[in-house]
């Protein structure tokens, strides 16, 4: 059997243990060593399996991931990030659906201080979704609207997946933070519009008018808003300006946010404890598809498979158009079924000789791949922020309904995705600003 027969071999074998439930990390590190095994020997993958590990998480720019990680979680356990909702609300009452805008802008500002849509749709989902059942929405269309109002914390800076990407494809993490910032802008302008204009069709899904918040709730909401003002500005002021890098930012948010959440006294030791167990097992579990995927990479690229594929996808002679509907249908495919760590890392292998043949640039390639996969976040079968809000509303409504309220959304990110391909200017515009210093 040919070397590159062995890839191919390896790659169906991966397919199979993925649709047999095997965990991601497990299916990409077994696939990956038996295939170096069979190609080289068993020396061979022993080294590479025991070297992967210690070059990957050796990168200086990943130890930022658990810094944003445990910044999150600091904000998520403590609930200093409930004023966000507060103050949208108190200031958008005369809007139509304005509990439904508040939940969309809340999660927007709050994915500032996150960077996992998981834990933007589960904070913003037990203090926003009451409040909307309260006043008249429908059971639906609230659940799944903060389920796809949480993707936007994988799309605003700082995302973990942007972290990641930017690591395995040595891309600058940055400059994919700036990316991020215009495609969740116009994700979260998107959103809004569509609620408006239930409201103005649907009136029984999404009332047109509120109650006006007393006085004192606003004024409430902007003192306890300002920790977290300083917050980002600190963070992102000092990133974005050139102070200081990702790992820098990661470090001093984390530091603040602990500040902060002390300062306001909400800070425990059950909280802080709490906030670094989830923290290290959201890390372990994130490293060990990392290393996965880059042994599969190893893997792919000693067995040819990679240069094979990009060769055959280069001699169908593709525009860059056509190249990007076949990867947008794939990615969306991936979404329903997997997560979307899994789903980049398992795909990048392959996907990025391609691309770079095509000659697409990796930063827009990058932040449109993480949009595409929040889709697959609200998407059935698998949604997972989907069942995240289940979790949150118990028997308030099923599964399937907040599917089905989610799937407006769904449409709405299929029609933002085409939008960035048609019109790169809206992943890239920041970026160029950056360059251009």
């Amino acid at each position: 059997m040919s070397s590159t027969a062995i890839g191919f071999a390896g790659i169906a074998a991966m397919m199979v243990l993925l649709a047999m439930r095997v965990p991601v990390a497990i299916a990409l590190v077994a696939v990956s060593w038996v295939g170096l095994w069979t190609l080289l020997d068993v020396g061979a993958a022993w080294g590479i399996l025991q070297s992967v590990p210690r070059e990957f998480t050796a990168s200086w720019t990943l130890s930022s991931v658990p810094m944003f990680l445990l910044m999150g979680y600091v904000c998520f356990y403590t609930g200093v990030t409930n004023s966000l909702f507060d103050l949208s609300k108190a200031l958008l009452y005369k809007l139509p659906g304005s509990i439904a805008i508040s939940s969309v802008l809340a999660c927007s500002a709050f994915a500032a201080v996150c960077g996992s849509s998981v834990a933007c749709a589960a904070a913003m989902g037990r203090i926003a979704i009451p409040e909307m059942v309260r006043g008249g929405y429908d059971k639906n269309f609230a659940c799944g609207s903060v389920a796809a109002g949480g993707t936007i914390g994988a799309l605003i800076p700082p995302s973990i997946l942007m972290i990641i990407y930017g690591v395995v494809t040595q891309t600058s993490v940055v400059q994919l933070f700036l990316g991020g910032i215009g495609i969740g802008l116009v994700t979260s302008l998107s959103y809004i519009l569509v609620i408006l204009l239930m409201s103005w069709r649907r009136p029984d899904k999404v009332p047109r008018s509120q109650p006006k918040p007393p006085a004192v709730s606003l004024r409430a909401s902007l003192i306890e808003m300002l920790p977290i003002i300083a917050l980002i500005f600190c963070v992102f002021g000092g990133l974005l300006g050139g102070f200081f890098t990702a790992t820098e930012a990661g470090a001093i948010g984390a530091s603040a946010s602990i500040a902060i959440a002390i300062f306001m006294k909400r800070m425990s030791f059950y909280i802080f404890a709490r906030s670094v167990s989830e923290t290290v097992m959201t890390c372990a579990g994130l490293f060990i598809i990392a290393v996965g995927a880059m042994m599969l990479t190893r893997f792919l690229s000693i067995s040819g498979t990679g240069d094979f594929i990009s060769a055959l996808v280069t001699s169908w002679a593709l525009t860059p158009w056509q190249l990007m509907l076949l990867i947008t249908a794939i990615y969306l495919v991936l979404g329903m079924f997997m997560d979307p760590f899994g789903a980049m890392l398992l795909t990048l292998p392959i996907f990025i000789p391609i691309v770079g043949e095509a000659g697409l640039d990796l930063v827009w390639f990058g932040v449109l791949v993480i949009k595409l996969l929040e889709t697959g976040m609200i998407s059935p079968p698998f949604g997972l922020n989907v069942f995240v809000i289940k979790g949150v509303v118990g028997n308030l409504t099923s599964l399937a309904g907040i599917f089905r309220g989610a799937m407006i959304f769904i449409v709405v990110d299929v029609v933002i995705v085409v939008l960035a391909i048609v019109f790169p200017a809206i992943i890239t515009f920041f970026p160029s600003l950056m360059s251009g210093r």
